[in-house]
């Protein structure tokens, strides 16, 4: 006999979205390491993931006990394994847990390379799942009421450290005369969205600020308005994907949009009618509902703090720093906000190789500009973290930035799996026996020069960033000028 639909303003259909589009991105985190693993955090990688483990209360991680490049792949396949789960369906509970402590030991071990806003972003989403997961039940109130909260802190965040660093291109509506060639890859739309008059760019600005700081009070009004509020931010994601390159992000976001919209919605699609209703509450379980209780209470304490630390200059007093040091490492409460002040220029790192110190010839990226005339490209859920770094790199200098001479050195000392992270590798029979770097401006071409000459970027004059080096008895040496 077919099970009776869910109740319309149930959310049971809604938990098996979520659940569904937070193992997708989790096989999309989990895939999208899997590639760049050992290049960037093996053994012989540019920064093996055993020089970032400290103790396990500071980092984390199941690699403290087996610190090799085969448990590193072990946690990235069973990771996978735990995102399909949680995609059909199935040992919910269990498969959330294990991929929440799976990508967290990626994290602690990962250092640089794994700390972007969606990688704990998705530990925190991940971790609230697990209370959610259960198909048992009927998603709790309190669980529903959490994720709800942890979209309105994304989104309000996001908008209100615009506002508060007091960057005068956000506050005059500016910025996105900066943004779409600015950003750290950005797609090929993007070079179209750059040619819209400021008046346009105005108006988008302002919608953005609307769905950031408005649409996310909604999510706790009446049904139609908790409806509209998710549909304003999952639009407001599909515009930021389409314009540029930010792995898992937006679907993440999108995940914690779908659990906005109740059954009602959801069993209109095909398939999802026909799931088979949970089981009524439990009856009599004040422990489950206490427990409930005190997690919300202490998740929304820790994210009080961080949104306090993010405002507030004076920092937290000494024993309440103390508390969220202790549980900082576990990425349950964190806070967010991308581009707090606009990047107003672009420079670009070019990496360069020579056999005789004369020819020098360029190692090209997958996804970061380089040849003027390479279409931007879409990564959609994959999140090159080396190309990503390489753009941290540029508003720095080549002393604040060891990992990049770390990646010279591998790459002089012939090692494959550091090579195989670009897309073009100059030298693949033997490593040269030079490499450079330089710096030039960058920004995307006008209309005129793509179309006469092809040319999505301009490019101006180049300087060193780094100097030139060789392997000198198995170290880097700066090749006099």
């Amino acid at each position: 006999m077919e099970a009776p639909p869910p109740a319309p303003d149930g959310f049971a259909l809604a938990r098996r979205v979520f659940l569904a589009l937070l193992g997708l991105s989790y096989v999309s985190a989990f895939a999208s390491f899997a590639v760049q693993a050992r290049g960037l955090l093996g053994a012989q990688g540019v920064v093996p993931f055993a020089w970032n483990l400290g103790g396990f209360w500071d980092t984390p991680s199941l690699l403290q006990w087996w610190p090799s490049d085969a448990a590193m792949a072990a946690c990235w396949v069973l990771g996978l394994g735990c995102g399909a789960a949680l995609i059909a369906g199935r040992w919910t509970r269990a498969a959330a847990a294990a991929a929440y402590a799976l990508y967290l030991s990626l994290v602690s071990a990962g250092g640089l390379f794994l700390s972007y806003q969606w990688d704990v972003l998705l530990l925190e989403t991940g971790f609230l799942a697990i209370f959610l997961a259960s198909r048992a039940r009927p998603p709790s109130a309190v669980g529903l009421f959490l994720g709800r909260a942890l979209l309105f802190k994304l989104m309000v965040l996001s908008g209100a450290v615009k506002l508060a660093s007091g960057d005068p291109a956000w506050r005059n509506l500016t910025a996105l005369q900066y943004h779409y060639w600015s950003q750290p890859l950005p797609t090929w739309p993007a070079w179209f969205a750059d040619l819209a008059p400021l008046w346009f760019d105005r108006a988008s600005e302002a919608a953005m600020f609307a769905i950031e700081l408005g649409a996310p009070f909604l999510l706790f009004g009446p049904r139609r308005a908790r409806h509209l509020g998710a549909a304003l931010l999952a639009f407001l994601q599909l515009a930021i994907a389409a314009t540029g390159n930010y792995g898992f992000f937006n679907l993440l976001t999108l995940c914690l949009c779908a659990l906005q919209v109740d059954d009602g919605v959801w069993r209109r699609l095909p398939g999802l009618r026909r799931l088979p209703e949970p089981l009524p509450p439990l009856r009599g379980a004040r422990w489950f509902r206490a427990g409930w209780v005190a997690l919300a209470a202490l998740w929304l304490s820790a994210s009080a703090l961080e949104a306090w630390r993010r405002f507030d200059r004076r920092g937290l007093p000494g024993w309440l720093e103390a508390a969220r040091e202790r549980v900082e490492p576990f990425h349950l409460a964190s806070s967010y906000g991308l581009f707090a002040v606009m990047t107003r220029e672009r420079e670009e790192i070019d990496l360069e190789g020579s056999a005789d110190g004369a020819t020098w010839k360029p190692y090209r990226f997958p996804y970061k500009p380089g040849p003027l005339d390479e279409r931007p490209r879409f990564a959609l859920l994959h999140m090159p973290r080396l190309d990503w770094q390489m753009w941290f790199a540029s508003l720095g200098s080549c002393d604040g930035n060891e990992w990049l001479l770390l990646l010279q050195l591998r790459l002089l000392e012939g090692r494959p799996e550091v090579r195989a992270l670009f897309d073009e590798a100059p030298f693949p029979d033997a490593p040269p026996r030079y490499l450079r770097t330089r710096i030039a401006p960058y920004r995307f071409a006008p209309f005129a020069e793509l179309r006469a000459r092809g040319t999505w970027w301009t490019r101006g004059a180049d300087r060193p960033y780094c100097p030139a080096v060789t392997l000198d008895g198995g170290r880097l040496r700066a090749v006099p000028k």
